[in-house]
């Protein structure tokens, strides 16, 4: 459950047992229920808050299926509205699934299935994410935040990159490197989530498949990570569920519009809005503002 460190700081989420704010709420709240170490408490989650989430949820989502990096945007995001780092990271992978199965079931409508592929590196994708997410969640919430501003500057570069099947007679991995490399991706995934998507075009490139195919099977993959990290953020508690179904409400949007525009070749449209975002949400990580 939560720690000190992962109280929630700012008042837009709010116990109603708490009798300085419960007669304070504004009518544009959401209620719900949020677990808390003294027991089950009901939390609101500001409708303005909500709205933050599900616009920047469809953004994070759109891109996310067109390329990766959709975390960088949507991390940022739920600590600006009073999230601890560690919380937020756990709290968005509920958004990423969404978008992923959302993601992987319209590419399949749309005839580009990348099922079959995906399920043959579940072993290593799910094992490396349980580890990643098992490490990450005792990582003190300002130093998640300050490492997780490093990655989404680090991560800038091969956004910007456009990453290139494989060519002709290319020699491809073997199963022992095969497997090393997406546990290394797995790993990494399960800590961060943020840039694994472009890590995975990168790895599905190398194998030859186009980068429509390579992001169907990336969809895949991504829910595997994902519905591996869960179980460990939720026993760390470190899940909010009423900023989580918001979130997951835009990434699932996402998904199925990333989709349709990754067939379409509408990679361009959205990309220089992630790079401006990116630097934008950064500074904040960093604490320069």
């Amino acid at each position: 459950m939560y720690t000190s460190q992962q109280t929630i700081r700012l008042h837009r989420i709010q116990s109603a047992a708490d009798p300085t704010t419960a007669d304070d709420r504004s009518p544009g709240c959401i209620e719900g229920f949020r677990g808390h170490p003294t027991g089950a408490k009901t939390a609101f989650l500001d409708l303005y808050d909500a709205a933050i989430l599900i616009g920047g949820g469809l953004f994070a989502g759109i891109f996310n299926t067109l390329a990766g990096g959709g975390s960088l945007v949507s991390v940022p995001l739920l600590v600006l509205i009073g999230l601890p780092g560690t919380v937020a990271n756990g709290t968005n992978r509920v958004g990423i699934f969404a978008q992923s199965a959302a993601a992987a079931w319209r590419f399949r409508a749309d005839g580009v299935s990348g099922v079959r592929q995906g399920l043959r590196l579940l072993v290593p994708i799910a094992l490396g994410a349980a580890i990643g997410a098992s490490l990450i969640s005792q990582v003190a919430d300002d130093t998640f935040e300050w490492l997780f501003g490093l990655v989404m500057i680090a991560l800038l570069p091969p956004i910007l990159l456009r990453p290139k099947p494989a060519t002709v007679g290319e020699t491809h991995w073997s199963p022992t490197t095969t497997f090393a490399v997406f546990f290394a991706i797995g790993v990494y995934g399960g800590a961060f989530q943020a840039g694994v998507g472009i890590a995975l075009v990168l790895a599905l490139a190398h194998s030859g498949y186009d980068l429509v195919k390579a992001n169907s099977i990336k969809v895949v993959v991504n829910a595997i990570l994902t519905a591996a990290a869960v179980p460990v953020f939720l026993a760390q508690g470190q899940i909010e569920w009423l900023p989580a179904l918001a979130l997951a409400i835009g990434f699932a949007g996402g998904g199925t519009i990333g989709a349709r525009l990754a067939v379409r070749g509408g990679e361009k449209i959205v990309r220089p809005v992630l790079v401006i975002s990116v630097l934008a949400l950064a500074g904040r990580m960093l604490g320069i503002y």
